[in-house]
């Protein structure tokens, strides 16, 4: 019997160890002309560990974001469902306040005990780990501080950047992740102090590179979240700031896990590109993704590790459910490739990475009710379905996507359509009062402003400011474009008389869709 037992662990031991090791890499706010291996930005950046993972993998060409801002797109990796399913309190309050209304913003938390890909991985026997940018698992009990411009060297500060620090750790724990540290809880501009609000790439590079070394028998899975290229990205507040500067506040020694940076100019000049901001800070990424990949080859665990590379949503137009939004290409890495090649103009979804990943790891995942569905048979060869209906959610904006054709839907509650001009100029001057506090820039100070798809603040909040009104349907309540005739989306065809079976078409394909998620919104 005890022979009987032995071999029986020894079996399970042999299928933990054949599953592969996946790292999840998310980057924030990179733009088209980031990736080297697009058209928009080829030759135009120094980053030769991510050029690798794209040359030796596959690039997911046509991969799509369901809500493109930070929040969501988050929500939605991590659950592999739509943000609009959010069960906590601040959604829920937004909802009831919109007379029912799903309203899709930075409101969207992760709670305890929801179904998450951490933790249905730890159910297949993985150990799970996450450093970096948290912005999604909800974390209640954050101590605040007295002062935004006081001294972070200040011992009642210190105690309070480590704690919340603590905090944020125990809840990402709580939702599945076994190993949690170097986490920023949002972005540097909202930590809480003035004086820690920089990047530290090499921090969250540190706590990657030690969860990769950890001696362990079964096989892991990494969440890997920078803050870069999100600003702060000007030079003394990113890839040159003070290194000892973190979200724990000073650090009693810098992190030598990367190249120095007082290299980065001067590599990227040798490489005769221009030195700048972005082309420094996208340096500073690829050096992380270097540390990780120099690491997996150190331990011998390379050769049995998938890697995603993505960022969290399209730049192009952040805030908005335009194709500059949504559109968002990521990169998928494996040892000697993919069956389908070294791209794939596949439509495949951003709630489409929980199920891939489970499926990678020879999860049986039937009874975990996705929204997305897994494109592995499509990395390893399969032809994807003809015609795959995409959905998308932002604010007060809904879109879908159905071949060449794409339908977007603005609808404000009543009690926004009709709100005073006394209430838009209360509501403005609390938003660029807490700006100016935390010396961000105001995006305008006209209560008169339209709202934007994303926020019910007049002129838009700042994340979608580049995208607000820029678009010459903005502003109309239906849009309706044809993706093959006009990609940029600047014609919009809801009212042209020959597109209106079309039109409605699409509003019943949305309406199915909206039938199946909570909360309403009017067509």
């Amino acid at each position: 019997m005890r022979m009987f037992w032995m071999l029986v662990s020894l079996v399970a031991a042999s299928a933990l160890a054949e599953k592969p090791n996946i790292i999840f890499f998310i980057a924030d706010d990179m733009l088209p002309r980031h990736f080297n291996c697009l058209p928009q930005g080829a030759g135009k950046n120094l980053t030769p560990n991510i050029d690798r993972l794209a040359e030796e993998g596959v690039v997911m060409l046509e991969q799509h974001c369901a809500s493109p801002i930070c929040t969501p797109s988050r929500y939605n990796v991590l659950t592999g469902t739509y943000a609009s399913r959010a069960q906590n309190s601040w959604f829920k309050d937004v909802t009831k306040q919109n007379g029912g209304q799903t309203t899709v913003e930075f409101n969207t938390h992760i709670v305890k005990g929801q179904a998450t890909l951490p933790a249905l991985l730890k159910r297949e026997g993985y150990t799970t780990g996450m450093v970096g940018k948290n912005h999604v698992v909800e974390a209640h009990g954050l101590k605040r501080f007295k002062d935004f411009d006081a001294s972070a060297k200040d011992p009642e500060n210190v105690s309070i950047l480590k704690a919340n620090h603590d905090r944020v750790c125990q809840v990402m724990r709580e939702i599945g992740f076994d190993y949690v540290d170097r986490v920023y809880h949002n972005n540097p501009d909202f930590l809480g102090l003035h004086e820690v609000a920089v990047q530290n790439m090499d921090w969250i590079t540190e706590g990657g590179v030690a969860f990769l070394k950890a001696k362990r028998d079964n096989p892991f899975f990494l969440y890997f979240a920078t803050t870069v290229p999100h600003g702060p990205s000007q030079a003394p507040r990113s890839w040159n700031a003070n290194p000892l500067l973190s979200p724990v506040g000073y650090l009693d020694e810098a992190p030598e896990v990367q190249p120095a940076r007082s290299t980065i100019p001067e590599r990227v000049k040798a490489a005769g590109l221009r030195v700048d901001q972005e082309t420094c800070n996208m340096l500073w990424l690829d050096d992380a993704v270097g540390a990780l990949i120099q690491t997996l080859e150190e331990t011998g665990a390379l050769d049995n590790t998938i890697i995603f590379f993505y960022s969290d949503h399209g730049q192009l137009s952040k805030g908005t459910l335009y194709q500059g939004g949504v559109h968002n290409p990521c990169i998928v890495w494996r040892k000697g490739g993919f069956p389908v090649g070294k791209t794939s103009d596949a439509l495949v979804h951003i709630v489409d990475f929980a199920p891939t990943i489970l499926d990678m790891a020879g999860a049986d995942f039937s009874l975990t009710n996705f929204d997305g569905e897994s494109y592995l048979p499509v990395l390893n060869g399969k032809r994807p379905p003809a015609e795959r209906l995409m959905y998308f959610e932002l604010g007060y904006a809904r879109a879908i996507r159905k071949g060449d054709w794409k339908y977007l839907a603005v609808r404000y509650p009543e009690h926004l359509q009709t709100m005073s001009e006394e209430e838009r100029e209360r509501v403005l001057e609390e938003w660029n009062a807490e700006r100016h506090r935390k010396h961000l820039q105001i995006v305008t100070e006209d209560p008169t402003a339209p709202f934007s798809h994303l926020t019910a603040i007049p002129g838009g909040g700042h994340a979608e400011s580049g995208s607000t009104g820029s678009y010459p349907g903005y502003f109309d309540a239906d849009q309706l474009y044809n993706l093959s005739r006009d990609p940029q989306e600047q014609q919009n065809l809801a009212s042209d008389p020959r597109c209106k079976e079309k039109l409605k078409e699409m509003q019943r394909e949305m309406k199915r869709v909206l039938s199946t998620l909570p909360g309403g919104f009017p067509l």
